[in-house]
């Protein structure tokens, strides 16, 4: 079944999809997709991740068409660090 993952940064987006089988779960979509590559900075220990907006844990089982979200942290002072730019 194809299932999209996304990750966004401030400066760059990417959402890719992968054919993964129809037992997967969210962490089988994310590892192979190749973002956790691609963003070392990613820390699924320590990050949220959803399906559509809503957060899930990484074993949650997909459905063909979904789409895992990887959330970055949110910095505490991110509206005052903006308003500097």
């Amino acid at each position: 079944m194809i299932v999209g993952v996304a990750y966004a940064k401030p400066t760059v987006q990417v959402w890719k999809n992968v054919d993964v089988p129809e037992t997967a779960t969210a962490r089988d979509a994310i590892e192979k997709s190749g973002l956790l590559d691609q963003f070392p900075e990613i820390d699924l220990s320590r990050q949220k991740i959803g399906i559509f907006g809503q957060i899930c844990p990484l074993e949650k089982p997909l459905k063909e068409g979904d789409r895992v979200e990887i959330y970055r942290p949110i910095h505490p002072e991110a509206e005052l660090l903006e308003k500097k730019s």
